[in-house]
């Protein structure tokens, strides 16, 4: 009887714990964070998927960084997207992008796919925290979207910059560009490696896998389609 009170005492401590501290790690949402399936669970799996007006705690973030002063692109018609993903070694971690407005809907869909079928993505976290740096974030292999800045190369502002645009798993997707003189642009510069599509390893997206199909069937292009560079990372609408 005694040890069926401790166990009894026990069991109801431990939910009462997990009551307490589930709430207040998805209440902050520290992106990048480790959480149990029975944490999403006693806080909600749909609570955790989802967008809204940028926050101003997530604007003190983008600020001077990602949205720079003369930002063509209104801060109202930006949205923080808030979801759950999987990563290569099967653990749960809160994700976050910054969006427009217009393809919120879709991102939000698209990755509460991936999540129910447990498609690895590494780390999402915004853009900021690597100071905006595209070149760090994809080293990090950083799934962002939003970051007011252009084409690498060019002036034309990225669709990046809209925030139109996702990139996966950016490291081992990477975008490549075989110049006239017989040498190759890789971006990020670590990622040479994996411009070699035929060969299998981590994250690797392909065409025709879950992630590619569900970004095309919300209406989005593919980098990895392009003719005179390739971009595999990289999905725009």
């Amino acid at each position: 009887m005694r040890r069926l009170l401790l166990f009894l005492v026990g069991v109801m401590m431990g939910s009462c714990v997990g009551a307490q501290t589930a709430p207040q790690a998805f209440r902050e949402w520290k992106a990048g964070t480790r959480v149990s399936l029975k944490a999403v669970q006693e806080y909600g799996l749909e609570r955790c998927f989802g967008s809204s007006e940028i926050p101003e705690s997530v604007y003190r973030r983008m600020r001077g960084k990602s949205f720079k002063e003369g930002t063509a692109v209104k801060l109202a018609d930006l949205r923080y997207v808030r979801v759950l993903h999987y990563d290569g070694g099967g653990h749960i971690l809160l994700g976050e992008l910054v969006c427009h407005r217009l393809i919120a809907t879709d991102l939000v869909e698209i990755f509460r796919t991936l999540f129910d079928a447990r498609y690895p993505i590494e780390r999402m976290v915004l853009i900021d925290d690597f100071n905006a740096d595209d070149e760090l974030s994809m080293r990090a292999n950083n799934t962002s979207a939003f970051c007011y800045r252009a084409v690498a190369g060019s002036g034309k502002l990225s669709a990046h910059a809209r925030g139109m645009a996702v990139d996966i798993n950016p490291l081992y997707n990477p975008y490549y560009k075989d110049r006239k003189d017989g040498t190759r642009e890789v971006r990020p510069s670590t990622a040479a490696r994996y411009c070699d599509r035929r060969k299998p390893f981590p994250y690797k997206l392909t065409r025709g896998d879950l992630c590619h199909r569900l970004f095309l069937q919300h209406g989005f292009q593919w980098g990895g389609s392009w003719r005179s560079c390739k971009d595999f990372q990289h999905f725009e609408k």
